[in-house]
Order: C-alpha cells, then structure tokens, then sequence
C-alpha cells in the first residue's frame, strides 16, 4: 500500500488531483468555521445538544459541527443529497426527464443543472426552517427584517457554495465529492465522539459500564470488517450469449457475468430511516411542551434511549432499502438490453422470465443487505438503551461507519484503476 501511494504520488496527473482533493476538502473546513453574523453559537450549540435524537443532531454530525457552531457551511450536503434523490424518483415519474435521462452526455447536463436549482430551492427552505429554529432558541442576537435575511441568504449561499465545491471534486478531484465531504465531516467530529464514549463508559467507575465499553470497542472493529466483507460482496448472474455464424466466422458465444451488490443502497437506506425516526424529537424541538405532560411523554417515547427508536429504526432501513432498490435498478430493462444483445441466463427463458429471475434474486440479496444495515444501525442503539448512558452520538454510528469505510473503499479503487492505467500495482492487488 505504502509503494502504492509513493507511485500514485510520482505520477504528475494523479499527484495534482489528490492535491486538488486535499485543497477543496481544507476550504471546505474553512467554511465551516466561518460564522454568521447576528447569532450565538453558545445558545445554538447547548440547544441541539439537549434534544436527544433530533434531524439537527443528525445533521450536525453530517456537517461536521457547523450546525451547532452557527457557521457559513451550516446545512452541509444533505440539500444537495435530497435533490439529487428527487430528481431522481422524478425522472422515473415524468417521461420527460426520462428521456433527457436516456439523451447520454448532454441529459446528464440537463439533469445536473436541475438538481443545482432544485438544491437552491431546498437550501432557501431549509435556510428559512433553520431560522424559525435561532429564533425559538433565542440564539439571535439581533432580531429583525435584515437580520433574518441575512442569515437566511448565508446558509442558502453556503449550501450552494458546498454543492459548488463537490462538483469540483468530481470533475478535477479523487472521488466522488460529496462522499469525500462527508468523510471529511465525519473524521472531524470522531475526537468529541470518541471522547464522549470515553467519559461515559470507561472512566465512569462502573465495572458494568467499563465492560461494555470493551464490548463496545470490539464490536465497532468487527462491524468495521463486516463493513468491509459485504459493501464487496455481490451475487454474480451468469451471463451467456448466442453464436451466430457470419460467413465462415462464427461471432459470440462468450460467458459473462451480471454482478449484483449484497449491499446494493449504500448507506440510503440509514439516512432516511434516521431523518425519519427523528421527526419526533425535531418537533419537540420547536413545540417545547412542559415536563410531565401528554405530549412530553409522547415525544420521549421516540428517544434513541428507547426500544422504540430502535425498532422503528429496524423496520424503516428494510422498507427503504427494498424502495431504493427498486428505483435504482430495473430488472425489464437490464432483461431487455441480454435480450437485443444476444445473452441470456442459462436455465432462464429470454424477456419476462430473465427480469422476473433477476427480481427474484435481487429481492433476497436486498433483505440481506437490509439485514445487514439493521445489525450496524441498531447495536450501537441497543449498547445506548443497556448502557443507561443516552449518548445520542451512538444513534448515528452505524451510519458513519459505513460512510467512512465506503469512501476509503471507494477512493482506493479509483486511486487503483488510476494506477493500473499506468501500469501500477494498484491496492487491491
């Protein structure tokens, strides 16, 4: 690995991208220092960290604190993420945007630049809830008409600025941008993460506790290999196609394979079962009820200290990653283009068939993978509840474990195609 990296940096083009990267990454941790006027951090910061679970805990862990330090990169890429999911789901909706989909290079521009403005569109929502949110907490310092917009704007303005940032990464960079930014968010805040297990498990001065914060050290290397074993692991579909005789040259007859991911949504599935199970503890956010009443006891029910949030928790991952799937990936049309192209599975019939064989396996592979996601998001929510320790920050491990084992796999094997192209041993190998 190490004689992999020297090569990597010896080769000029590959040299200037991972330093384009490290650029890029290194601004954007700039801007997630930059303040925005007319708020206190203090305030802001006290208040997300006292609601246990909320969407803006989750996404003060995606942005890498900038949510509760009240900073310029505040909102992070989770706008530009829900943009990009929406116009995908549209794409599929509207016969329009399908066929802009199926125009090659120049679709693909046309859908980049409507996810641009719709990531504008959702920043400038998003930057206006984010406000109702500073004023109810009384974090702004100045109230009015020209405060409120320029707080609205900055946020809006930083979103678009991170979105502007990730394409940059894409285009001239290593990896893929916005990964490579929530890594960067996510490697930020493992210190505080780490401290925070620290303090409540093995200095507590309970044998009970310093046990299981051993178990829970051992539990996140081996979730970090079982990471590693399934984000690589697909079931492979053999491929076969026909022969056919052109003159005296016979033309086809080549075995291939149709790789299928276990894990086939990524981490997707986590990120919306999170948001979702964390609405509860959002609106109470904003409701504020009184303690001891109905409605205070309703929202605590939804605490990631609670058997509920990790049941709920289980039952969304399943559901979202079967529905991710199934938006991502068409089993007619893949039967379809075996099918102009000559190939077929052998044992299977070519057209409804294939693609009904293809949902067949694609379904059982996806509730592994599902099952999957569901141990690594659950166990660190079960050592929370048995702990008694209500360290929120356990809610969202599992996720951002797979975020960033998923990037390092991912940038390894773009680092490796980089260098096999140049006649390198790549890291793999």
């Amino acid at each position: 690995m190490f004689k992999t990296i020297v090569n990597a940096w010896k080769t000029v083009d590959l040299r200037k991208k991972i330093l384009f990267t490290v650029l890029i990454v290194l601004l954007y941790r700039v801007g997630t220092a930059i303040p925005v006027p007319f708020l206190n951090a203090q305030v802001l910061s006290s208040s997300l960290l006292s609601s246990q679970g909320s969407l803006f805990q989750y996404l003060n862990i995606l942005s890498g604190g900038a949510m509760s330090q009240a900073t310029l990169f505040a909102l992070g890429v989770p706008p530009y993420i829900t943009a990009s999911i929406v116009i995908q789901l549209l794409t599929i909706a509207i016969p329009y945007l399908e066929r802009i989909s199926k125009e090659g290079e120049e679709g693909q521009k046309k859908l980049n630049q409507l996810t641009r403005i719709a990531t504008v569109v959702l920043g400038l929502v998003t930057s206006f809830g984010y406000y109702k949110l500073l004023e109810n907490n009384n974090a702004i310092t100045n109230k009015g008409v020209f405060p409120a917009f320029v707080i609205i704007l900055s946020y809006c303005a930083g979103s678009s600025l991170v979105m502007w940032l990730a394409e940059k990464i894409n285009e001239n960079g290593i990896g893929n941008g916005i990964s490579i930014i929530l890594f960067a968010n996510i490697v930020s805040r493992l210190p505080s993460m780490i401290h925070n297990l620290w303090s409540a498990y093995l200095t507590s001065g309970n044998a009970g506790k310093i046990i299981l914060g051993i178990g829970v050290i051992i539990v996140s290397l081996a979730a970090t290999a079982l990471i590693v074993f399934i984000t690589d692991s697909e079931r492979r579909l053999p491929i076969q196609y026909a022969k056919k005789v052109v003159g005296r040259k016979m033309y086809g007859g080549q075995s291939s394979t149709l790789p299928l991911k276990v894990n086939m949504t990524g981490v997707m599935p986590m990120i919306f079962a999170n948001s979702i199970v964390s609405i509860p503890a959002t609106i109470q956010m904003f409701v504020n009820p009184k303690q001891g009443s109905f409605w205070a006891g309703f929202f605590n029910l939804f605490g990631t200290d609670g058997w509920l949030y990790a049941a709920l928790t289980a039952i969304l991952i399943v559901a979202f990653a079967y529905f991710y799937v199934t938006i991502s990936f068409n089993p007619i049309e893949v039967a379809n283009n075996l099918k102009k192209n000559g190939g077929f599975i052998p044992g299977i019939r070519p057209g409804k068939p294939t693609s009904d064989y293809i949902t067949k396996v694609l379904s059982r592979i996806t509730l592994i993978g599902a099952l999957f996601l569901v141990v690594i998001a659950v166990v660190p929510l079960v050592a929370n509840i048995i702990s008694g320790a209500k360290l929120s920050s356990l809610a969202f491990t599992g996720s951002s474990i797979i975020i960033v084992v998923g990037v390092v796999l991912e940038t390894a094997r773009e680092i490796e195609s980089q260098m096999t192209m140049r006649h390198y041993k790549g890291f793999l190998e």
